[in-house]
């Protein structure tokens, strides 16, 4: 078993890496610095509040916990956020995922699992994706992501150091077992905004329903974010016996629309969810989902959750018992 840094562990799919890692026998420790995570979402597990940025704690949290991997969550998330404000975003991911990585081969610790996106491959011409597609990203955010997985081979050459990085679609949904979910202020993800439509909240703003689609609506790949851990479990075996630098996406390969996922959320709340039309965001690609055959062949993962139903019951049942999110 390994002793695991968990950077951005308190925070939506961090958390949840940190109960999968538990589970499995793992030793954890967080470093998380609380302006986006929930200290109530880690439970007993040990956590360091601390910026990623600040190396010097890095090297003796990773020193004093003896660690031997790390999992990489840390990071400014909020793709309109990234067109207004790139600075920030090059600060906290790019600068920030190489803090950690100093800090990794100055302490002689060699895996590292890289929390990455889809955002990289930008608006691609075929569907589904696959891993030998161009990265071409459209928003800093995915830029900063790419820019991270870029470094990664150089530090591999340069220092040995072995990393996946794993490219998620959508994350979704909630622990099954109702201890962790989504909470984030403002909400950005379209289930719990859906959600808190339907518990009273503001409507829900469908942005354009005119996208070359079945029902003019785009389309995404929902993974249910406890699969997204299990993920993050298979890539650290696989570096156990893996050497150099290798991205998988993480994916269910079925796209499903805006108004598949509305529909889903009445049928499990049983309510209506108010919402209204507005006009597209810049940028929206119609279509965007998985290949996702490298991960399954070479890690053996695959998704557990496959009905969007049964993604959208975790994600209300959280909901439904933490009205009020970790503060409940």
């Amino acid at each position: 078993m390994s002793v695991v840094l968990v950077t951005g562990g308190a925070g939506y799919i961090g958390s949840h890496a940190v109960k999968a890692l538990r589970a499995a026998g793992h030793e954890v420790v967080v470093l998380d610095d609380l302006s986006a995570g929930h200290r109530a979402a880690i439970g007993d597990t040990p956590l360091v509040e601390a910026d990623i940025r600040e190396t010097a704690t890095v090297r003796d949290t990773l020193r004093r916990h003896r660690v031997d991997a790390v999992m990489h969550f840390a990071a400014v998330l909020d793709v309109g956020e990234s067109v207004r404000e790139p600075a920030r975003y090059y600060d906290c991911n790019v600068r920030g995922a190489l803090s950690v990585l100093d800090a990794m081969v100055a302490e002689n610790v060699g895996r590292f699992v890289l929390s990455s996106t889809c955002a990289v491959y930008g608006q691609p011409d075929q569907t589904p994706i696959d891993e030998t597609l161009p990265t071409a990203p459209i928003n800093a955010y995915g830029e900063t992501k790419l820019a991270v997985e870029r470094a990664l081979p150089h530090y591999h050459a340069a220092y040995g150091l072995r990393a996946i990085a794993l490219r998620y679609f959508n994350a979704a949904g909630a622990d099954p077992d109702g201890e962790l979910g989504e909470d984030h202020s403002p909400e950005i993800h379209l289930i719990p905004r859906a959600i808190e439509a339907v518990r009273g909240g503001a409507p829900l703003s469908l942005f354009g329903d005119d996208y070359p689609t079945p029902d003019g609506t785009c389309q995404r790949d929902y993974v249910h974010v406890s699969d997204l851990a299990g993920g993050h479990l298979c890539a650290l075996d696989a570096l156990e016996r893996q050497d150099g630098y290798r991205a998988y996406n993480l994916g269910t390969g079925q796209p499903q629309s805006v108004l598949q996922v509305i529909e889903a959320v009445e049928r499990v709340t049983g309510h209506e969810v108010p919402r209204t039309v507005v006009a597209r965001r810049p940028g929206d690609p119609a279509v965007l989902y998985a290949a996702a055959s490298r991960v399954r062949d070479e890690l053996g993962w695959s998704p557990r959750f496959t009905s969007l139903d049964d993604i959208v019951a975790t994600a209300w049942r959280w909901h439904d018992t933490h009205p009020d999110g970790y503060a409940s």
